[in-house]
């Protein structure tokens, strides 16, 4: 990313360690300071990489990180992995985030309702999309626009948890039986949603996969249950599931937006990804939002 690579690094034909440079200068410090402050500093359970050594705060854009290396790693989407992750998930949002509020911690994307406007901001561009798979986009998006402007449906949007930032598929992996969850450089303060969005219906062009209604009802249900179990109060089942629906709507236009963003660089050979990568995520991206209206109805 950004002309630099995470590499890993053997000292023996048998010792090896994962060294990661730094990819993008809004992040200097930050995911030393998380695993300083969080995943030490509040007594994480043993589900990440552990931090060897670290370049000094003087490095600047030449800072670097090395990390122990968990080994070859698959990033195949299977329902039981996901739900322990999700259980890992409702841990940490069970957590204090008075402690973080002192630092400014910084997502990789704007919060959900930058990321509504966005993309209800641009509903001509994006009906052309959705026209294969709802028979009237404008009044589906003109719907969703109504719904992002309702208290009821937006309750549970608050930013009120600790959000790992970035919980794609390419960022956990079954280790030794235990689920272990990887770069945590995006860690901040957020809503619920955010970490279940993304390991539930976010795309990604690297990892595909793709949702059915009865994996998402799982997944949900288990977050539910084990909030409940943490000690969370005020989740009611209909209105939390609503309110995620819609969230994952919404985002999951902006990323339609993102996708389509990335497919015109591709034509001027500026992209990271192959066409069939793209578009087999936009397919992935339009099945989930198709998936989501329709539990909104």
């Amino acid at each position: 990313m950004n002309g630099k690579c995470v590499e890993r690094v053997y000292v023996t034909p048998d010792e090896s360690y994962i060294f990661k440079p730094l990819t993008n200068e809004s992040q200097l410090g930050q995911e030393g300071w998380v695993y300083e402050h969080i995943l030490r500093g509040m007594s994480f359970p043993p589900i990440y990489p552990q931090l060897l050594a670290a370049s000094g705060p003087a490095a600047g854009d030449r800072s670097w990180q090395l990390f122990e290396d968990l080994g070859p790693l698959t990033h195949r989407f299977e329902e039981d992995k996901a739900l322990e992750l999700i259980g890992h998930v409702a841990w940490w949002h069970a957590l204090p985030t008075e402690p973080l509020r002192e630092k400014t911690l910084l997502g990789p994307k704007p919060y959900i309702e930058e990321l509504a406007a966005q993309a209800l901001g641009r509903r001509d561009e994006l009906a052309e999309t959705l026209a294969g798979k709802f028979g009237d986009p404008q009044a589906t998006l003109k719907e969703l626009a109504a719904l992002s402007h309702s208290g009821t449906a937006t309750a549970n949007w608050a930013r009120s948890v600790l959000s790992h930032g970035d919980l794609h598929l390419g960022n956990y992996a079954r280790v030794n039986g235990i689920v272990k969850v990887l770069d945590w450089e995006h860690a901040h303060v957020n809503s619920r949603y955010w970490d279940l969005y993304h390991v539930i219906d976010s795309s990604h062009p690297d990892f595909p996969k793709r949702m059915n209604i009865t994996v998402r009802e799982h997944l949900l249900d288990r977050y539910l249950a084990l909030s409940s179990g943490s000690g969370v109060t005020g989740l009611q089942e209909k209105s939390f599931k609503q309110g995620y629906y819609l969230f994952a709507a919404l985002f999951s236009l902006w990323m339609l937006l993102l996708i389509a963003g990335d497919l015109k660089r591709l034509a001027g050979a500026d992209g990271k990804w192959t066409t069939a990568q793209l578009l087999k995520q936009q397919e992935e991206t339009l099945d989930s939002l198709t998936q989501c209206v329709q539990l909104l109805n």
